[in-house]
């Protein structure tokens, strides 16, 4: 079950949201708990006993490491805890990556090994198993409490608009919202307007301009026009198609009265790769800086350790991101980039130049064309179209596949992206959109004005997503598959 979906909208949600607020108080993360399992296990009910037993892993060691914490058995808890997630994650997501690789090391495939069979990647493993592992690190740094109920924690892991792709929450965050958290009618419907405009992104944007990055990505030799065009395109549907999955996420959780942390801000304005990353995915960078880099020694270590740091950090992000060497590369490639920026003084020096921004909007592409890619071959098949190897315009009936709607939607998206500064700014200084449903007298003439101009535009908007909903095809989130 996905959020674009008419099962999700007009049967899973209306039904859930009865439901919770109809529950008590004090029982309403059991009405969390058992929808947001139902939610799981629409996609397969048998991966739902993974994520109880990784749920009931985290939480039984977590109780061990808090009452043994600051001594060498507690570390010995959390060494078998956080290697029991690892476990599970590894087993699941990377075990076929490496039989390939010792398959292709040995010039056959994985048949030719005798293996006969493929796991499957349970959807939002990468997720949840990274909530586990922080919140067993957060007890045992004594960040975080391990005084939860087991029914608390349980719908925290599986809380299901985060559940399947982000953003990455961490325990310490809500623990106090699951304890007691805001419920009013003004918020929902600021849940609501952020629902609205992560659906519209994710439909009427992303999905809309997803042919052309496929028709690049699917060509035996793109030209140059075509290279161009598909990277692009893909540059901006990743981000509308992610960045609408988070702000959808957000919203669902402030309509059951949760605050989560925001994931995005505006990535494409970034004027250094280190900036991008404190604006792209948000909680995942927190999180590899939280739990990874700062435990490597950070840059406390000498400028030497500082990069290698850096680079290591970057390349298990990508290897996150997938089992495949394109993530590797990926990840490479930033952390790469990274180094160079703090070796030369560049992250903190590139908002006075003026080739900053479109410098790092260049290396962004050209690193999402490896992401993109399915194979490392297929990148550079894209890469040598980039650079005219393939000729400068494609075949005529390469474009007639484009259609104009496609076309014209990507000019949109790009206008929107280079454009959100100015557009949050319109309504209100604050970037949470915001509907209010009370306190109008408070407001000034123009907040008034500001506000019915908003309600009228989510409605048109919400409006024009349901109705191409209907039309299309179904389209899952691209980081369903990470």
């Amino acid at each position: 079950m996905v959020f674009s979906s008419e099962s999700f909208l007009f049967l899973f949600l209306p039904l859930f949201l009865l439901a919770y607020y109809a529950t008590p108080v004090r029982w309403r993360s059991a009405t969390i708990l058992v929808g947001s399992y139902t939610f799981y296990a629409w996609w397969r009910i048998d991966f739902l006993g993974l994520l109880i037993l990784t749920t009931v892993w985290a939480y039984g060691l977590g109780a061990l490491i808090s009452r043994h914490r600051g001594t060498a058995k507690g570390r010995m808890y959390l060494t078998i805890a956080v290697t029991g997630c690892l476990g599970v994650l590894g087993i699941f997501k990377y075990l076929n990556f490496f039989l390939d690789s010792i398959a292709a090391l040995v010039g056959t495939d994985v048949a030719g090994l005798g293996i006969h069979w493929r796991l499957i990647l349970p959807i939002g493993i990468s997720f949840y198993v990274f909530q586990s592992i922080s919140y067993l690190v957060d007890v045992h740094r004594g960040d975080a409490k391990a005084n939860a109920t087991l029914l608390d924690f349980a719908a925290f892991i599986a809380l299901f608009p985060q559940l399947i792709a982000g953003p990455i929450l961490r325990y310490k965050d809500l623990e106090d919202q699951f304890r007691q958290r805001e419920h009013s009618v003004e918020l929902f419907c600021d849940g609501m307007a952020r629902f609205i405009i992560g659906l519209a992104k994710k439909v009427l944007l992303a999905d809309a301009i997803a042919p052309l990055a496929d028709l690049a990505f699917a060509a035996e030799d793109p030209s140059m026009a075509l290279a161009w065009f598909g990277a692009a395109a893909y540059m901006l549907q990743l981000y509308f198609d992610f960045s609408g999955y988070s702000s959808m996420a957000i919203g669902l959780g402030m309509m059951m009265g949760f605050r989560f942390i925001e994931n995005f801000n505006m990535p494409y304005i970034s004027r250094s790769i280190t900036e991008f990353w404190r604006r792209w995915h948000i909680s995942l960078s927190v999180w590899l800086r939280d739990y990874l880099y700062i435990p490597l020694g950070g840059n406390r270590s000498g400028v030497a350790r500082t990069y290698m740091n850096l680079m290591i950090v970057m390349t298990l992000g990508g290897l996150w991101h997938g089992a495949n060497w394109t993530f590797v590369l990926w990840g490479i490639w930033h952390g790469g980039i990274l180094a160079i920026e703090r070796a030369t003084g560049w992250d903190k020096s590139s908002s006075r130049h003026l080739i900053a921004l479109p410098m790092t909007l260049l290396f962004v592409l050209i690193g999402w064309v490896m992401f993109r890619a399915a194979t490392v071959d297929e990148a550079f098949g894209v890469y040598a179209g980039m650079i005219g190897l393939n000729g400068l315009m494609p075949d005529p009936s390469t474009w007639q596949a484009v259609t104009r709607e496609s076309l014209a939607l990507l000019i949109v998206a790009f206008g929107i992206a280079a454009s959100e500064p100015w557009l949050r700014g319109i309504f209100r200084p604050d970037p949470a959109i915001r509907i209010s449903a009370s306190g109008a007298a408070a407001l000034t003439r123009s907040d008034v004005v500001a506000q019915a101009t908003l309600s009228v535009a989510v409605t048109v908007i919400g409006a024009l997503t349901i109705m191409k909903l209907a039309e299309q095809s179904f389209s899952p989130f691209l980081y369903f598959q990470f």
